[in-house]
């Protein structure tokens, strides 16, 4: 840990002499794809913060559709600390890695991905804060941040990123992402829609949020996974009915329950009947990240590719603000129970506050989760749903593609305030990398019903 930050605060130094112009560029081609790219791609840096210390890194996809007026995300990925790169690789981006081509030769080899959310929408992916992917800190001070700070550079980064370029703050904004990213999502809206009312400029054309697997409530979401490993069978009957009545609704294992005995013993129960199970997938196997036939060892790809000097060269990043690229920086990352680290605060415990804040604005709220998500399950996503005390006005019901059910859905409705909640049919945490048909079409559907409410 030590030679890590020393490495850190070298890269501080050497960043702060690295000009900051000529930060946008138009990428035609990439090592692994071959020929030019059949889309259009932007990467660049905007300094946010003092002095604009802070460096975020973006790709900037144009939607293949019709890119002047299709919707405009900006999509940030879970962590914190994870890179946008792994959302982009292996989930919504317009390109995939060919797993058996790249394993099968000695070449990491990129190929089109047919469910790209390009297909429908302009895609700007962040890597934030500073430490996450190829974005970084010109000084110590900036290289620290939070959840509260994380929201706050990600709403100056947008007013920026419309500076540069005006000719989308007509499209409809939608702030978008994944996983932890349900603690910062609808505190980035909330700064937007205020700097429309304080009259920042540039004014935003933000019409809601798409937030997909979300971490909203740090106790309630951790605390349903034992509600949900019931209701798939993961525990029995005997085991729920004992440890609820034993633990009266704290079910985290990790909490101190010393001066209950009864508790601590049914949870340890608890845990051993799930801790063999994979928490992103409940229905894959809990496999060696080093097995070419396991799901998890396709991510080394993308850490061997984004580390390949070619690659940086490609995407134009800058040179010796990063060291080894890590799709994951762990000293940001949160686990349950963990304590602010040296660069990170993890400082916001509920969105649900925020929430209910955003329920006074014209805002459309997507929340998607997948039915074998065990990281946020969805059980407790519709808990905290609920104590928001919308009206209904579309019940339960399911939703289909080819006749198929492909998941279930409901809407909520209050004055110019609208949350639909989806689930999808087999999915689990990072949706679009199991059911990506499904992912674009739910997200292109829910786009096209509201674009009636567009008041460009």
């Amino acid at each position: 840990m030590e030679s890590k930050l020393i490495l850190v605060s070298l890269l501080i130094i050497f960043a702060r002499f690295i000009s900051a112009s000529n930060s946008r560029s138009i990428i035609k081609r990439l090592p692994g794809f071959d020929g030019d790219l059949p889309f259009s791609l932007e990467t660049g840096y905007i300094g946010v913060g003092e002095d604009e210390a802070v460096q975020i890194f973006y790709y900037f996809v144009e939607s293949e559709r019709n890119p002047s007026e299709d919707p405009l995300l900006i999509y940030l990925t879970g962590g914190p600390g994870t890179s946008v790169l792994y959302s982009m690789m292996y989930q919504i981006g317009p390109l995939n890695f060919d797993v058996d081509a790249s394993y099968a030769g000695n070449n990491i080899t990129l190929k089109l991905n047919p469910y790209s959310w390009s297909k429908m929408a302009n895609v700007i992916y962040i890597d934030a804060p500073a430490g996450a992917g190829f974005a970084y800190a010109t000084t110590y001070e900036a290289s620290r941040s939070s959840d509260s700070l994380l929201a706050s550079d990600a709403y100056d980064f947008l007013r920026k990123w419309f500076m540069e370029h005006p000719s989308f703050l007509s499209n409809p904004l939608y702030i978008a992402g994944i996983s932890y990213m349900g603690i910062i999502l609808p505190n980035v809206a909330l700064h937007v829609y205020q700097g429309n009312e304080g009259g920042n400029e540039p004014q935003m054309n933000i019409k809601g949020v798409i937030s997909v697997s979300p971490l909203t409530d740090k106790f309630g979401d951790f605390n349903s996974r034992f509600e949900f490993a019931h209701r798939v069978s993961l525990i029995s009957d005997d085991v729920y009915q004992a440890t609820k009545q034993a633990c009266n609704g704290n079910y985290i294992s990790m909490y101190n329950h010393s001066d209950n005995i009864l508790c601590s013993n049914n949870l340890q129960w608890v845990d051993e009947c799930t801790n063999k199970i994979n928490l992103e997938n409940i229905l894959e196997p809990l496999c060696d990240p080093t097995d070419p036939a396991c799901r998890e060892a396709t991510f080394g790809l993308v850490v061997a590719w984004a580390n390949k000097e070619d690659v940086r060269e490609a995407l134009h990043i800058r040179e010796g603000t990063i060291g080894e690229w890590e799709w994951q920086n762990s000293t940001i990352h949160y686990d349950l129970g963990k304590n602010d680290t040296v660069i990170y605060a993890y400082d916001v415990f509920s969105t649900i506050p925020i929430h209910k804040q955003l329920l006074a604005k014209k805002c459309q709220y997507l929340i998607i989760c997948g039915d074998h998500d065990m990281v946020f399950p969805h059980v407790g996503t519709e808990k905290w749903i609920r104590n928001l005390n919308l009206p209904v006005v579309n019940r339960w019901e399911p939703w289909f593609i080819n006749d198929q059910i492909s998941g279930y859905q409901m809407t909520y409705a209050q004055s110019e305030y609208s949350l639909t909640y989806a689930t999808i049919k087999g999915a689990g945490h990072g949706i679009a990398l199991y059911k990506p048909e499904e992912a674009l079409t739910m997200v292109d559907r829910w786009l096209d019903s509201h674009a009636y409410l567009s008041d460009i």
